[in-house]
Order: structure tokens, then C-alpha cells, then sequence
């Protein structure tokens, strides 16, 4: 009786603990996410005639503005 529990138990458990499909899903939203956000750079890049170094430069400034540097 003891051993049938078990048998049914580990049938019952297996496609629980089965994560390998979440943890893809986890990834493509980790990409996803990442591709959006390149998409936004580049098209607020390519609006800009100066080039990025400047809007680098101009981040920074605005960053050091906030914290009173």
C-alpha cells in the first residue's frame, strides 16, 4: 500500500515540479523587455541631429542638476 502511495504521489508531483517552461517564459519577457527598450533609444536617437554623445552629455548634466552637483 505504501509503495502504491508513492508511485501515485511522484505521478501527481512530477508535472509540478516541471518548471522549464516558465523559466523560458521568464526569458522571452527578459528580451522582450530588452527590445522594447532598445527600440525606444533608437528612435529617440535617430530624431537627434547632434548625435548621442550629446544627449549623453545632456542626461548627465540634468543627472548632477537634481542631485545639486
Amino acid at each position: 500500500m505504501k509503495n502504491m502511495m508513492i508511485k501515485a504521489w511522484t505521478k501527481v508531483m512530477n508535472p509540478v515540479k516541471n518548471e522549464k517552461g516558465a523559466q523560458s517564459l521568464e526569458w522571452l519577457g527578459i528580451a522582450a523587455l530588452l527590445i522594447l527598450v532598445l527600440g525606444i533609444v533608437s528612435t529617440a536617437v535617430s530624431e537627434q541631429s547632434t548625435g548621442i554623445g550629446s544627449i549623453i552629455s545632456k542626461i548627465i548634466e540634468q543627472i548632477s542638476q537634481m542631485v545639486g552637483g
